[in-house]
């Protein structure tokens, strides 16, 4: 059966997680080091992880797996669910996949590098309505495909 794990620290979308899980009738888990006000659903799993720079990150990657749709910014994370078969969105609606996930470790260890360095600074672009609206469309593709099996 079709999961979705969600990094909820820093994720702007996850009430369109829940309306996307509950129109297909999915279990949610919401892994958090933080206390998030959820709907109370039994589909709906509000993990608390301990205080720890990868404790969300552990409890997801040890549990997602073939089938299963895991959401998160997070490119490391993203690497380990795809290891082990899950399917992975970024909130801004762009799915990682095999093929491209090393490219973006890469990238994500250039930009670390050229932050350290002060070559660049830190800039993350505004979370906006298309950026909702496309995450939203991207993640009904992908739970309609993990539930095809395709």
């Amino acid at each position: 059966m079709t999961e979705i794990y969600v990094d909820a620290d820093a994720c702007p979308v996850k009430d369109e997680v829940l309306r996307v899980a509950g129109r297909h009738g999915l279990r949610v888990h919401v892994v958090s080091n933080q206390w998030f006000r959820l709907p109370d659903d039994p589909l709906v799993n509000r993990v608390l992880v301990p205080e720890g720079p990868d404790a969300a990150d552990d409890w997801i990657a040890e549990r997602a797996g073939p089938g299963d749709v895991a959401v998160t910014a997070d490119i490391p994370l993203a690497a380990r669910c795809l290891a082990r078969g899950a399917r992975v969105l970024g909130p801004t609606g762009k799915p990682f996949t095999g093929d491209g996930i090393g490219m973006a470790v890469a990238m994500r260890d250039l930009m670390a590098h050229l932050r350290d360095t002060g070559e660049v600074s830190g800039y993350n672009p505004s979370f906006g309505k298309k950026d909702r609206s496309r995450f939203l469309d991207a993640l009904e593709n992908m739970v309609r495909a993990a539930l095809r099996g395709g």
